[in-house]
């Protein structure tokens, strides 16, 4: 597995006599080229008080470097793509072996067969598999195939998870307190402007963890409801795990009522577990997608169920397609991921790292005194501050949350050399090529940005 080729800098983080000038140069330079000057909604233009996003150049095992030459630890890995930590050796092997055969043909190959046949292996429930490029793809062939194999169209989903930016569930992703409605029958809120009336008033809303709840707005749309989708970790609100017993109490409602239940797992699939949630929690839904950890770091998406949900994809009377689809280039890079992960031991390797990362903050804030949660597992987890320090159940649990304060212990982690996600809610992310030393590192950050962010 991955491990850094060179050693660290001396000094890991921002250098305190400079500032980053290169960075600030492309930024000048994007903004000209690049609406906002970004290429995702989703990626910061700041990075504390610099009015300017840090421009990544490089990557090897766990570290990154701007283009000021400032090292980091990263812990944001492409939102948790970089699974096997950069420029892993055996994956830049795979898919340069693959280059010198040809990227695409637009045809049938082998190395998506092998790859599906993975899947398979490793997902429970997984009988059939279908590829896209992104998530958001892949949930809109889910989706579809929901609704094609119970020819009904409306679709649950619960508040705060987050399913994509397209349409047919960009949908109550983080809506503001005054527009949510209440808890016992949430508003279907659209996530930006520019999306039909019709494609929102599809979705239901419910809250997570609620099991009353779910159970009467199912029996309010009774016979309406095609599919029911979660993420079963809420991986871009603040990890929020599921409460004993919730899952299976999703998958006995789908069942007795007819509904398909569909997995999100583009976060958590092979990362939490071998088998993705299913095969951590025990409870297998009829579909799920997958993203981001299945093609470590190459654009690769997929979505597998049960033969008799994929049957109608199969029998190409719900139609899905896409030139890109299953292209052996991405599919050489997803199975070499793929079956680096079905080791136990790379398994245990980052979610040991990150179990010690998670309970250096825990120590730290508790020495200190601050109100702080951290929530999720070894390879994903979350960092919360709040007053009373309670577990936070759903996603309206989140405005208890000091986002003030992670904003400045983010600043203080990037000073010393941890590389997170801007964003207070969304995950930190371990990779197999974290290992003592990144976790002595980050030990030594967490304390130091926690002393500063005490008062």
């Amino acid at each position: 597995m991955n491990q850094p080729t060179a050693a660290p800098h001396t000094v890991l983080g921002l250098d305190p006599h400079h500032t980053p000038q290169a960075s600030h140069d492309w930024f000048e330079r994007a903004k000209r080229v690049l609406a906002g000057g970004i290429s995702s909604s989703a990626r910061a233009t700041t990075t504390g008080d610099l009015p300017y996003p840090l421009y990544i150049t490089r990557g090897d095992g766990p570290y990154i470097w701007d283009a000021d030459g400032n090292q980091f630890i990263d812990l944001l890995l492409s939102y948790g793509s970089a699974i096997l930590g950069h420029a892993d050796p055996g994956l830049c092997a795979a898919v340069s072996h693959q280059l010198r055969l040809g990227t695409m043909y637009g045809t049938c190959n082998t190395v998506e067969v092998e790859l599906a046949e993975q899947i398979c292996r490793m997902y429970p429930g997984a009988q059939l598999v279908r590829y896209a490029n992104s998530g958001s793809e892949a949930i809109m062939g889910a989706v579809r195939a929901a609704r094609g194999f119970t020819g009904k169209s409306k679709i649950l989903k619960f508040e705060g998870h987050y399913h994509g930016w397209v349409d047919v569930l960009a949908v109550s992703n983080r809506p503001g307190t005054a527009e949510s409605g209440p808890l016992s029958a949430p508003l279907s809120q659209p996530h930006s402007r520019g999306m039909p009336s019709g494609v929102v008033d599809d979705v239901i809303i419910c809250p997570w963890n609620s099991p009353d709840i779910l159970r009467d707005i199912l029996d309010r749309h009774d016979g309406q409801i095609a599919a029911v989708i979660a993420e079963p970790i809420v991986a871009n609100n603040a990890c929020i795990m599921p409460q004993n017993g919730y899952l299976a109490f999703l998958r006995e409602q789908c069942t007795r009522r007819g509904i398909v239940l569909i997995y999100d797992e583009i976060v958590t699939g092979f990362r939490v577990h071998s088998g993705g949630a299913a095969g951590l929690f025990g409870v297998v839904p009829d579909l799920a997608v997958f993203s981001k950890a299945i093609g470590g770091g190459l654009p690769i998406s997929a979505f597998a169920g049960s033969k008799p949900v994929m049957d109608p994809v199969a029998a190409n009377t719900v139609k899905h397609g896409g030139t890109y689809n299953g292209n052996p280039l991405c599919a050489a890079a997803a199975l070499c991921t793929l079956r680096s992960l079905n080791d136990p031991a790379v398994q245990s390797r980052f979610h040991s790292s990150g179990h010690a990362i998670m309970e250096a903050v825990r120590r730290a804030a508790y020495d200190r005194r601050i109100g702080c949660i951290v929530q999720g597992l070894g390879s994903m987890f979350q960092v919360i501050f709040t007053d009373d320090s309670q577990p936070l159940l759903h996603y309206r649990d989140l405005a208890r949350a000091d986002v003030k304060r992670f904003a400045a212990f983010r600043e203080a982690l990037l000073q010393r050399g941890l590389f997170i996600n801007s964003s207070g809610l969304a995950c930190w992310f371990i990779s197999a090529a974290h290992g003592p030393d990144q976790v002595l590192a980050a030990r030594s950050a967490i304390d130091g940005a926690m002393d500063t962010i005490k008062n």
